[in-house]
């Protein structure tokens, strides 16, 4: 089974009093990282009787649907003083489950992991229950690190292309899919997640409009977004919609992770913008799939993905704004910054002087780098690094 980088970050916190809440899309992983923790739990000599998993997904545990149901069959189940560990994957099936975890959760022998594909897991009545005693984690599809290992490694040249074509969904590289197979994977992961965490969870009326929103998003990947002219574009094609109605569809394709906002931020003022956001996807596995493949979404596509990599590694990501002009991504992480411009061939004198220049522009002394689809531009302008993007994915930075 793939070691999940995530898992490094939840193991400290295994067999301390927090709730360890995971959250992240359908298909991403959840479970399998559950399962890595039980392993590395049985490692560590707890016996598998101290080890309590519920699939909620599974209709071996539909009648475990509500809060009373659940509590009596766990502590049915811990049949001694020992500290349990209790895995509830999908959790967001159990009417009124935030009651179980906050009652399990006042135990001194319970150690409760809980999943959801939604981010609204963390709701104000979880809060209102936990405030204070638990520790969130998002778990993303595969990086291209972890791509790597489960493939067949060749050059990271040949690698990375590869990832452009497969996507991140582990499901999409558990076995040599052709494209046309790993399509229709992405397409029903992207159905069941529309439909179940966004259409049911949020009583959709208007499904035709929601799918309409998302395809814009889809096809405008990495543009600088404003509702207005989302409007207005509906608005050509006979569509009526008000600002609010897009923002609400936004907001809920958002909280199941579909979609990612990534805000602007002013580089001289220092201070974040409210407008001119932009849009990413979980996977741009999602905009080959859903969209087909074009020329024009490859850029947006190298943003996205170097995008998740920057949280990954835990950098607050923004959309620079310099004056007038924009950088890609401003990455902040614990006093540490970093500047970073996409593009997608350095294939002119002018692309490569735009792409540096802006950078040169920044002055202080944070790591500025150029990502690119060029594996045979190496070296640096004036302190200024270029990488080829599958080096840059797979370096310490």
């Amino acid at each position: 089974m793939l070691d999940r980088s995530i898992v490094k970050q939840i193991e400290p916190f295994m067999g301390r009093p927090f709730v360890k809440v995971i959250t992240g899309i359908r298909r991403s992983g959840k479970s399998s990282v559950l399962f890595l923790l039980m392993e590395s739990l049985k490692e560590k000599k707890v016996s598998e009787r101290q080890i309590i998993y519920i699939n909620f997904e599974n209709m071996e545990h539909e009648e475990l649907n509500n809060d009373k149901k659940l509590h009596k069959f766990i502590k049915a189940q811990m049949k001694s003083e020992k500290k349990h560990y209790i895995f509830l994957d999908e959790i967001q099936e159990v009417q009124n489950w935030e009651k179980v975890i906050n009652t399990l959760s006042l135990s001194k022998n319970t150690d409760i992991y809980i999943t959801g594909s939604n981010s609204k897991l963390l709701s104000p009545d979880l809060l209102t229950y936990i405030a204070g005693r638990y520790v969130g984690f998002q778990i993303k599809p595969l990086s291209f690190a972890e791509f790597r290992e489960l493939n067949e490694k060749s050059t990271t040249e040949k690698d990375f292309k590869l990832y452009l074509q497969k996507g991140g969904f582990p499901a999409t590289n558990i076995y040599p899919y052709s494209e046309m197979e790993i399509h229709r994977i992405a397409h029903d992961i992207y159905n069941s997640t529309i439909l179940k965490d966004v259409i049911q969870k949020n009583k959709i009326r208007n499904v035709e409009l929601l799918d309409k929103v998302s395809k814009f998003i889809f096809n405008n990947l990495g543009n600088l977004f404003s509702a207005n002219k989302m409007a207005d574009y509906f608005k050509s094609r006979n569509i009526c919609v008000d600002i609010e109605t897009i923002y609400h569809y936004l907001n809920v394709l958002e909280q199941a992770f579909v979609i990612k906002k990534i805000p602007r931020f002013d580089i001289k003022v220092k201070e974040i913008l409210k407008t001119q956001e932009k849009y990413f996807v979980s996977d741009h596995l999602f905009v080959y799939s859903i969209m087909g493949h074009k020329d024009k979404y490859t850029l947006g596509v190298l943003e996205n993905i170097v995008m998740h990599e920057m949280e990954r590694r835990g950098y607050k990501v923004f959309v620079g704004k310099l004056n007038n002009a924009e950088i890609d991504f401003v990455g902040k992480k614990r006093g540490k910054k970093i500047y970073l411009q996409i593009s997608e061939r350095l294939s002119s004198k002018n692309i490569i002087d735009k792409k540096f220049s802006l950078l040169l522009r920044i002055k202080d002394n944070h790591s500025k780098f150029v990502v690119s689809m060029d594996s045979f531009f190496e070296g640096n302008i004036n302190g200024i690094e270029h990488k080829f993007i599958g080096d840059f994915l797979l370096e310490g930075w």
